[in-house]
């Protein structure tokens, strides 16, 4: 993984959030991904936090958004490593976080850990 790649990644996969394109978001992700994130417990009922596979992925992100219409997320910074990119971004309800993106052969994710900051409070 380049900086080029990873930074080329990160721009394709904020875009993709931000116009709430459920198949683009999918398509940078491998059939068998493993998936693990605070909010699967809550959004996908998964108590472990893990989702697996496309399908079960396809089924969590469409409720991510539409429980979050307003969802956009801003990228801070992406990082390179040998087989993975690290997202860092904010998030919905001001949130930082995390995305560490593991990517099989084919450049697709296969492996993804997330992890998010407490909400920011807004002014009023």
């Amino acid at each position: 993984m380049t900086t080029e790649r990873a930074e080329s990644f990160s721009r394709d996969w904020i875009a993709a959030w931000n116009a709430h394109d459920l198949d683009r978001i999918l398509s940078h992700y491998s059939d068998d991904v493993v998936f693990s994130s605070p909010f699967a417990v809550e959004l996908a009922g998964a108590e472990d936090g893990i989702v697996r596979g496309t399908s079960e992925l396809r089924t969590y992100f469409a409720r991510g958004l539409q429980a979050y219409p307003d969802l956009y997320f801003e990228l801070i910074a992406s990082l390179a490593g040998a087989n993975s990119v690290a997202l860092y971004y904010r998030s919905v309800g001001g949130r930082e976080a995390i995305e560490v993106m593991e990517l099989d052969s084919s450049g697709l994710v296969c492996r993804v850990i997330v992890h998010y900051s407490a909400p920011r409070e807004t002014a009023a």
